[in-house]
């Protein structure tokens, strides 16, 4: 099974650039920070939500149907880790 540092790393890294966060380097995502909402973690919105979606589709062919009324996947990027690492394709 692969390490779960370095797959929270690559993660980070695709992350960054899926949403192009270009002022942010992986290690500036805090695993158990919340992803969304203002002023608290990376603050992202139900745009980039929508983004990661189509990109873990694309990137680890988790189907879309995965993340539907799973809204704790998104509560920190630990947890969307674990949950891409538990169910990616490739």
């Amino acid at each position: 099974m692969e390490d779960t540092t370095q797959f929270r790393n690559l993660l980070k890294t695709k992350l960054i650039e899926w949403l192009q966060l270009e002022d942010m380097k992986p290690e500036d995502i805090i695993d158990d920070e919340p992803l969304f909402g203002d002023g608290q973690g990376l603050g992202l919105d139900s745009l980039d939500a929508v983004e990661i979606v189509i990109a873990m589709k694309r990137e680890f062919g988790i189907p879309q149907s995965e993340f539907e009324n799973k809204r704790e996947i998104f509560r920190t990027f630990a947890t969307l880790a674990d949950f891409v690492q538990a169910n990616k394709q490739k």
